[in-house]
């Protein structure tokens, strides 16, 4: 059973991902600052089934100099690192002259620095194994300007610059490094917009509605699994036609 690392796996699309990479047949280590109800449900209904697994594991990721202990243990515990999937993220809106300092560094900490780090620690397990898949969550903002949304597409656009240049060092390794860029995902983070924006974004997108997790979900299996060997150093837009 493949062991897959899902980072921010308490809600939203981490979960959605977690549960479809546990019914596929994964062992899926997914990770939180705290276990939630619904990842309980996720964890119990993979345990009930002759497919996959989940399990939780709590991190606080913005704690960055704990990272590569973390990492170590979970090798450890669970064994090789097959996929990894850096979903854990904050999209905290903002005019950037009003933001507070603490409040960009907070972004760009969480959003970048961790999980080029957690890549950092989880590729000594891939090069050792001599294969493996790294995911990057970006965002259609880190091609599309959004007006208080400055800071956050900076840390999805870094992530993009990171994915390209990572492939071309580890490919010959055997390892590929995509992302998704995901726009405007029926979620939780979603829901806090009226009904009027909601209709307004989809009336603007190709296929006239909201992309939901699920397909977030599915474009991270079709990047696991064998069928994308050869695909890497890319970025997948899941967004309905959004950003068409």
């Amino acid at each position: 059973m493949r062991n897959v690392i899902v980072t921010g796996a308490s809600r939203g699309l981490g979960l959605a991902i977690s549960r479809a990479l546990g019914a596929e047949g994964y062992q899926v280590i997914a990770i939180a600052r705290s276990e939630t109800a619904p990842l309980r449900a996720a964890i119990e209904s993979a345990a009930e089934s002759a497919t996959g697994r989940v399990h939780f594991r709590a991190c606080d990721l913005a704690r960055t100099a704990e990272l590569g202990r973390f990492v170590g243990a979970l090798r450890k515990e669970f064994g090789p690192v097959y996929g990894l999937v850096n979903n854990a993220g904050i999209g905290t809106p903002g005019i950037l002259s009003l933001m507070p300092d603490e409040q960009v560094e907070a972004l760009v900490r969480l959003n970048t620095i961790s999980p080029v780090l957690m890549t950092k620690y989880v590729l000594r397990s891939m090069m050792v194994a001599g294969h493996g898949r790294i995911i990057n969550m970006a965002s259609i903002a880190a091609t599309t300007g959004y007006s208080g949304l400055a800071a956050y597409s900076a840390t999805k656009a870094a992530l993009l610059g990171f994915t390209r240049s990572l492939a071309r060092e580890v490919g010959p390794l055997n390892i590929t490094v995509n992302a998704i860029a995901p726009g405007f995902i029926d979620t939780e983070m979603t829901h806090t917009l009226d009904a009027e924006q909601r209709a307004q974004i989809a009336r603007r997108s190709a296929l006239e509605r909201l992309a939901g997790a699920d397909d977030v979900a599915g474009a991270v299996l079709y990047l696991l699994s064998d069928s994308a060997r050869n695909i890497t150093g890319t970025a997948i837009t899941v967004d309905a036609g959004n950003s068409a």
